[in-house]
């Protein structure tokens, strides 16, 4: 195996155990523990697996140089927030607002999964090593974006379980 295919294997896998675990914190998610917030300013189940979703498709959609997955899934979503929200900054009011299924989360999911996936595929070591923001020191190349991707969407969706956990044991099934 080579050194790009052994990184693609790598970055590949990673990337799928994230769709693991969204696939774990949707699968038989309740409206009430999707929703449930331990206070009025914690962040959902439903928000936090969107964020993290919104927050990949955008990233890695603006990497590969393609259309995200979203629009085909916003009016099925209908938040009252920007088209191309991600979520980042949004107020405690804000996150209330995402009252979604989790069926409907793990399917804008998958097709974010799909995305990832065909961008993955491609993978070169130019590709890597691409700058693609230079408004850091030192600038982020393609490659330190797919980590911090990574790195954001899986402390998320840790998050999520968390607050699935309070849920439970606050009796909410």
């Amino acid at each position: 195996m080579s050194d790009i295919e052994a990184l693609r294997a790598l970055v590949s896998d990673a990337f799928s155990r994230v769709q693991e675990l969204v696939d774990q914190i949707t699968r038989d998610l309740s409206e009430a523990q999707a929703t449930y917030r331990p206070d009025d300013h914690a962040n959902s189940i439903a928000w936090l697996v969107w964020h993290a979703s919104r927050v990949q498709d955008d990233h890695v959609a603006d990497l590969a140089g393609v259309d995200q997955a979203w629009p085909a899934w916003r009016e099925k979503f209908g938040l009252p927030f920007d088209d191309w929200a991600t979520g980042y900054g949004q107020s405690a009011e804000e996150v209330g607002e995402v009252q979604v299924s989790g069926e409907l989360l793990a399917g804008y999911y998958h097709d974010v999964q799909g995305l990832t996936g065909r961008y993955l595929g491609g993978l070169t070591e130019a590709e890597l090593d691409r700058i693609v923001d230079d408004n850091w020191d030192p600038p982020v190349t393609a490659s330190v974006r797919l980590v911090s991707v990574i790195g954001d969407i899986t402390q998320h969706l840790g998050q999520a379980f968390y607050v699935k956990g309070l849920a439970q044991r606050a009796g909410i099934h």
